[in-house]
């Protein structure tokens, strides 16, 4: 009982980022993370459109909170969604250079906690 609650609270803590930040991209497009204020519309239209799936999938993580024990196709899901982003993302570090500190938080989310959620989410749902 008390591993699942412990689930919970990290999950919740978890969603918590890319609300913020996801809900920000939304609203204000790149300008908001310190780029240009102008930049071509295909690249603000796509930044958007990113931002506005990594806000909404934090509502996904947030509505397997309740029954976390049961809701563990749905997180295996998401959670591969967000890794796949974060191989996209290793690609970039690969082939373009290191990014700013914020994205290498963010990979490191993305190819470190997210599988560790997934494994743990797996570990209470056996019990």
């Amino acid at each position: 009982m008390i591993e699942r609650r412990l689930l919970q609270l990290a999950i919740a803590i978890g969603c918590c980022s890319p609300l913020l930040i996801g809900g920000i991209g939304v609203l204000r497009g790149p300008a908001a993370f310190g780029h240009p204020a102008v930049v071509p519309t295909d690249l603000d239209s796509h930044f958007r459109y990113l931002s506005g799936i990594f806000f909404a999938t934090a509502f996904g993580f947030a509505s397997c909170i309740p029954g976390i024990e049961r809701h563990g196709p749905r997180f295996r899901l998401l959670g591969l969604l967000i890794v796949g982003g974060g191989l996209s993302r290793a690609m970039s570090l690969a082939t373009v250079g290191a990014p700013s500190i914020g994205h290498r938080i963010g990979l490191g989310v993305e190819l470190g906690v997210v599988p560790l959620l997934m494994l743990w989410q797996w570990r209470v749902a056996r019990r």
